[in-house]
């Protein structure tokens, strides 16, 4: 079989919008996955997502250095926009973790979160495993691989730029957060009546010592409150990434 140069192009541009797609993902190419392992596995989603087809290697000899040096750039850019919609998804679920942490008196102990890369309270790191299990059990990477897919059809490869809406990306933007605060809300509840409670304790019995006794009490009422509250979080986090493919192809598209 023999591959034309302007083949050889087209895949590399394939190549290019899957690895800048699944970056955004962090059990497919978050930054705990070695540069080798995400290079492999975006060549490998290239050659089962986009059909094959062998042609006469002169029949084309291909774009020139600078337009496919703007098309690369192009990939990039439709590849970054795609994964847009799933680093929102994830970053409004590390911020519902975060808003937890923080009142519950686990941001003091800060610790690394690999899988973004970052530092983030204990309950943080927590909530997001808890999330990334759901993720993989509800076949949510099996729904982002469907959507990359359908990211060639809505937009092809070497055609004209996605139109992008600011409506639409703050619209996206503006509901996921709604989500996140939405699954924080529970323990935040809790942990401002258990702070109202600290407050008429250190009225009515000013001896006590409020503050050495809320600190581990804030904790256990966060840990207990967060433990009976993720069977709730189900729905909404599967919710969340059934949405991923969706918002991608949106995203693209330029509709709300």
């Amino acid at each position: 079989m023999l591959i034309s140069v302007l083949q050889a192009q087209m895949f590399f541009l394939v190549v290019t919008r899957v690895l800048a797609t699944i970056i955004h993902v962090p059990v497919l190419g978050g930054n705990t996955i070695p540069n080798q392992v995400r290079l492999a596995f975006g060549i490998t989603l290239a050659v089962v997502l986009v059909p094959w087809q062998s042609q006469a290697a002169a029949s084309d000899p291909g774009m020139t250095l600078f337009p496919f040096a703007l098309a690369i750039g192009r990939e990039i850019l439709v590849g970054t926009v795609a994964g847009y919609a799933a680093a929102i998804t994830f970053g409004a679920i590390q911020m519902a973790g975060e808003t937890m942490g923080l009142g519950s008196g686990f941001g003091s102990g800060r610790v690394l979160n690999p899988a973004m890369g970052e530092s983030g309270s204990p309950m943080d790191a927590l909530f997001y495993t808890f999330s990334i299990l759901i993720f993989l059990v509800m076949n949510g990477h099996h729904m982002f691989l469907v959507g990359l897919q359908k990211t060639f059809e809505v937009m092809p490869v070497a055609s004209t730029l996605p139109v992008l809406k600011p409506d639409v990306i703050i619209g996206m933007t503006t509901g996921l957060i709604v989500a996140g605060i939405r699954m924080a809300l529970p323990v935040m509840g809790a942990l401002l009546l258990t702070d109202l409670v600290l407050g008429l304790l250190a009225r009515v019995a000013p001896q006590i010592q409020v503050f050495f006794l809320g600190m581990p009490l804030k904790i256990g009422v966060g840990l207990l409150v967060l433990s009976v509250a993720l069977v709730a979080f189900i729905p909404l986090l599967e919710d969340l990434f059934q949405q991923i493919a969706p918002r991608m192809l949106t995203l693209l598209a330029g509709e709300g």
